[in-house]
């Protein structure tokens, strides 16, 4: 549904270790091949595989197919997965299907089976949930349900639940040459089991094959899927939304280029190098944010917290420009298994040189080795631990989306032998190559005393909520296609409208903090640092109140299991949005305040 570039000198650091190249190259691995290269002759078994059911309400709610007491082979064979796959819950396993190259077969039975009363009660239990289950044809998905509920009773009669068992498919392939196509999978309506009555219940599994050709080619088939993801009027509201975010931020901009060129340009002027001192003693008392030009740089509290804050910022930022690029470039084709999920690993772990060590040595630090910690467990540390609870609640379920102790472990050796060593690469560079914090103005050794505020609306939480309504109003409704791509079975492939709304954020985030920041100064509070992070991020908050919102008013999602993946995960994403935006909002501000002090007279 979603590596990375390297400075020269930080390259010769992988050459002394060549597992570490092996190692990206098993964690790049999208999808592992068949023993086939996708060309068939007639007569071939075509490779088939069964991946997982579940609520369709609930995407992240899976099971292995074989937890429905459907026709097995003796041996059942599990397909090796690659790191993504299984983080994304897939258990891809052999089935008695045999769809041949070219072979069509019609009512072939599957097996007959007797179902007992405890497996027609878990068929009865996935039919009253709505579950579905996925297959695989030659790396094709496809998707059914397991049965149907029916109403039985006249007008006037009790209305009693039925339950019908799908036990025949109708494959149609469609295949251009010696490769497959397309293909699809319908229920025949006329062939269902009754499993109302809860006895046993004799069942035969049957399935027919038809084979289509077609001319549409090979390289063209996954177009099936890009093609439903967005309908033409889902398209016109994306274009809508990009026309409506660039309209408040060109608003805001002219609102922004209003105020400088009536207001704070002749604060500039009155102030600046070329005014005569006795003229700027005179104008000082009338400039609040002059006032402060010995305190405004001075270093925040908690420093350590702060850098460590704007280099995991600014790491999930490079990671988000990184995973935008790659869609456009178009490496995140519609279901080719795991190559988002390996993507974000390979590229998060590439991107660990640590740069909140260097910063903080500006800030006049001295114990770079806890700042190096708290920077690797920042955000790694609650991802961690929202991770272990939700696989030990995965486990608890019986879901496929526990992880397996293969993928721990392959997790584990990417943080053990790229992410930690770059860190602390990154770090010590950082210290050794760090140059000194560049103010214009020298600072105050007394700090100066902050006035009360005399407005409830200039505090730092009402300020945050201001900070974020603009931003999100950028996002909003892009957010809602995500959301379903990410929690439902829908298809977000608009990379080029998600990179132009990302860049409008950033945009938007960055001017509403440089705002915020000069009404700051301008009423003398000079302790801008913390408050310019938390006003830029508090984007972040506002994308989880709409997780609420989203969950109860737009979704049909249930369960514990679902509640506790989507608000857990969910929180960690709002926390890394939070962080990025912060470091956004705080790089801005600081820009804008080293201009604004360099341009007037600083002692």
């Amino acid at each position: 549904m979603f590596s990375h570039f390297y400075r020269s000198t930080r390259m010769v650091q992988l050459r002394k270790y060549p597992f570490l190249i092996l190692l990206l190259i098993y964690l790049g691995i999208q999808v592992e091949l068949d023993a086939s290269d996708h060309r068939y002759s007639e007569g071939d078994v075509v490779p088939f595989y069964a991946n997982k059911i579940g609520p369709i309400s609930n995407s992240w709610e899976i099971y292995a197919y074989y937890e429905l007491p459907y026709c097995s082979q003796d041996d059942v064979k599990e397909k090796k997965l690659n790191l993504g796959e299984m983080l994304n819950g897939d258990h891809l396993v052999s089935t008695p299907y045999k769809l041949e190259f070219l072979v069509d077969k019609d009512f072939e039975v599957l097996c007959n089976k007797t179902l007992s009363k405890t497996d027609v009660s878990k068929f009865k239990r996935a039919i009253e949930k709505d579950y579905y289950m996925q297959f695989y044809y030659d790396d094709l998905p496809m998707w059914t349900f397991i049965g149907i509920k029916i109403n039985k009773g006249g007008f006037n009669e009790r209305i009693k639940k039925g339950y019908s068992l799908s036990k025949h498919f109708d494959f149609q392939v469609f295949y251009n040459k010696d490769r497959v196509i397309e293909v699809n999978l319908q229920v025949a309506m006329d062939s269902l089991a009754d499993i109302t009555e809860d006895k046993e219940v004799d069942v035969s599994f049957t399935y027919s094959v038809k084979w289509t050709v077609t001319q549409q080619s090979v390289d063209r088939r996954m177009e099936k899927y890009i093609g439903s993801a967005f309908l033409p009027h889902h398209i016109t509201i994306h274009h809508h939304s990009v026309t409506f975010s660039s309209v408040i931020l060109l608003i805001l901009i002219i609102s922004l280029l209003t105020f400088y060129l009536l207001v704070l340009r002749e604060d500039i002027s009155k102030n600046s190098v070329d005014v005569e001192e006795d003229q700027v003693i005179s104008n000082q008392e009338e400039i609040g944010w002059k006032n402060v030009h010995g305190d405004v740089f001075r270093f925040p509290q908690h420093k350590s917290l702060f850098a460590a804050a704007l280099g995991v910022g600014s790491q999930l930022f490079i990671l988000i420009i990184a995973i935008l690029a790659l869609g456009l470039l178009g490496f995140f084709q519609p279901y080719i298994r795991g190559v988002v999920w390996n993507a974000l690993i390979i590229v998060y772990a590439l991107t660990s040189l640590d740069t909140s060590v260097s910063f903080y040595c500006q800030l006049e630090g001295t114990n770079w080795m806890k700042n190096l910690i708290l920077t690797g467990g920042l955000y790694l540390g609650p991802l961690f631990l929202t991770f272990t609870f939700l696989d030990i609640v995965a486990i608890f379920y019986g879901s496929t989306t526990a992880l397996p102790l293969r993928a721990i472990v392959m997790l584990s050796l990417s943080w053990i032998f790229i992410a930690s060593p770059l860190l602390l690469i990154g770090s010590i560079i950082g210290k050794t190559r760090m140059s000194e914090f560049q103010a214009p103005c020298k600072t105050a050794k007394i700090p100066r005393e902050v006035p009360p505020l005399l407005r409830w609306y200039k505090g730092v939480l009402p300020q945050m909520a201001l900070a974020g309504i603009l931003p999100f109003s950028v996002i909003n409704i892009q957010l809602y296609y995500i959301f379903e791509s990410v929690w439902g079975h829908s298809i977000y492939i608009l990379y080029s409208i998600m990179s132009i709304v990302f860049f409008l954020l950033l945009i938007m985030t960055a001017l509403v903090s440089v705002a915020l920041t000069y009404f700051q100064l301008a009423v003398e509070d000079h302790q801008w640092w913390w408050r310019s992070f938390l006003c830029g991020g508090s984007t972040g908050l506002y994308i989880y109140v709409y997780c609420i919102y989203y969950y109860f008013k737009r979704s049909e999602m249930n369960g514990f299991m679902q509640i506790s993946f989507y608000f857990g995960y969910m929180a960690c994403v709002c926390f890394g949005i939070f962080l990025v935006l912060g470091s956004v909002g705080f790089r801005a501000s600081l820009l804008f305040v080293r201009y604004l002090y360099a341009a007037i007279k600083c002692d």
